[in-house]
């Protein structure tokens, strides 16, 4: 078995008197792709929240390549490598592309154009808009900008928060293809998504999580398989 990246073990997370997270537990090894997939509300940004130190559990530990992450403010989390990609891009919209990929790797003393070369390679689109405002974007590439300025950071885990939502089918597709790519060159990534179908069928393994929980857990496949989670996520 590979290396542990990220362990979860029983947190308990509350808004107030909202009980937002219920003692989940999970893990995820160098090299996988893991999906926590479940309806909206069921609590699964609120988990990367969490991990990336934006959220304090009152119960439970989150440890990061071995080391807890209790205590831990989170642009230390990112110094860490862990980086999360969040829920609605929030790419800065006056800067250029250019200069929103350049904030990513703040955590980086060197190698910052090898690594901007790097992500241009992996999203040319965002290459020939380099200069472009990123408020001008298009939803999709907005999407490619925040996962390439997360991607600057070096992260160990990136984490991915509904990087679907509201793109076209085209779109989410093309998103889909390049997660596939960065993990087939050994990214280890955390993927929270609505669309249970892409997600399933990319991932290694899987939790779905309802009302605050993980209720099951398997390989991608073998979720996909599942009549429980087919009728109530792939509409079948």
């Amino acid at each position: 078995m590979s290396e542990s990246v990220l362990k979860v073990e029983n947190i308990n997370v509350y808004y107030g008197s909202i009980h937002a997270i219920k003692g989940i537990s999970f893990e995820v090894y160098e090299g996988e792709i893991v999906t926590l997939i479940g309806a909206n509300g069921a609590g699964k940004s609120t988990t990367l929240n969490t991990i990336s130190g934006l959220l304090h559990p009152s119960t439970g530990s989150i440890s990061f390549l071995g080391e807890s992450l209790a205590k831990v403010q989170p642009h230390k989390i990112v110094e860490k490598g862990l980086a999360q990609v969040p829920e609605g891009r929030r790419v800065f919209a006056q800067m250029t592309v250019q200069e929103n990929l350049e904030m990513g790797a703040y955590t980086q003393n060197s190698g910052i154009n090898e690594d901007l070369e790097k992500v241009y390679s992996l999203f040319p689109r965002l290459k020939e808009r380099m200069r472009q405002t990123a408020g001008t974007l298009s939803g999709g590439e907005q999407q490619m900008l925040a996962m390439g300025r997360a991607l600057m950071s070096r992260p160990k885990l990136l984490m991915l928060d509904e990087p679907s939502m509201g793109l076209a089918p085209i779109l989410v597709e093309q998103i889909f293809d390049i997660i596939a790519d960065l993990h087939r060159t050994g990214a280890t990534i955390l993927l929270v998504e609505q669309n249970a179908q892409m997600a399933l069928s990319i991932a290694n393994r899987g939790y779905v999580m309802e009302t605050g929980k993980i209720t099951t857990t398997g390989t991608g496949q073998e979720l996909l398989a599942s009549e429980e989670v087919r009728k109530a996520y792939l509409g079948g």
